[in-house]
Order: C-alpha cells, then structure tokens, then sequence
C-alpha cells in the first residue's frame, strides 16, 4: 500500500505505528523535536515523515542517549518539511561525532573502573599516586579525572 508523503496522521496512528505513548508525543512537541499541524478543530496532525524522527528518538532513549544531545543532532533536519537524504546524511555524521565522544567517555570510565575497582588495592596504593593528600577533593564533588580526561 502507497502513502503519501504528505499524508498527516492523527497522534492515536502515531503511536500505535512508533510505540510512542501519546504523552511523549505531546511531550516531544514541547521540546521542538517533532512538530504537528492542527486541523479546524485543533486536532494534532503528524506528517508521515515525522514517524522517523521520533523511531531514532526513541532508539536514543533507549541508549540512554539525553534528549537534549537528540535536538541537537536534529538541528539541522526540518521540521516543516520532508528531510532529504542530505538533512539525514548531516544530521548522522553530527550524531555520529557525540556519540563517539560518548564511546570515548564510556571506554575510559570502564578502564577507571576496572583499574580503581579490579586492582584490589581498595584505592589506598593507586590513589597515594594518582591522588596524593585528596588533591583532587578540593577541586569539587564527583569523578574529577574522568571529567578532566572528558574535557581534552
């Protein structure tokens, strides 16, 4: 069966077509990373190609992936219109640069972790030489070398 591409679907189709609850819909709105027009009777109406934006939103969310990261991937992808090819190829290569520096960010958590936690010192041995006198307590709450290395 053909559709067209600008076919406007009510917000009950697009749920039941993405598995998106409808309040994340009207959520999603909100945060200006879909968009709907209204009919006379001020109904929500999605354009089909809405129905991609929101799968890849909620592929994101199920990575863990923060929706303000997904916007910012989107910036540069129409709302008020059908993306091209080239919208979603740009679109990809930008998404692809943060979730990198996602991967990078995990991968050294991992080695933090394995290295504080697997080495069986208990953080007294590794920590006199990497932390000497809790220098790094004074320097604020949290991870503070995983921050420092995540912002070189």
């Amino acid at each position: 069966m053909a559709h067209e591409p600008d076919e406007l679907l009510t917000i009950g189709d697009v749920s039941r077509r993405t598995g998106a609850a409808v309040s994340a819909l009207r959520y999603y709105e909100d945060l200006g990373l879909i968009a709907s027009v209204r009919t006379a009777g001020n109904q929500r109406r999605y354009p089909r190609h809405m129905l991609r934006r929101i799968s890849l939103i909620l592929v994101a969310k199920r990575l863990g992936i923060p929706l303000d990261d997904v916007h910012e991937a989107f910036a540069s992808v129409p709302l008020d219109s059908t993306p091209s090819h080239d919208d979603w190829q740009r679109a990809s290569r930008a998404w692809k640069r943060q979730l990198e520096e996602r991967r990078r960010a995990l991968e050294r958590l991992e080695y933090e972790l394995t290295g504080c936690i697997g080495c069986g010192c208990l953080s007294m041995k590794a920590c006199a030489l990497l932390n000497p006198d809790d220098a790094l307590g004074r320097t604020g709450a949290g991870a503070r070398r995983l921050d420092d290395a995540a912002d070189s």
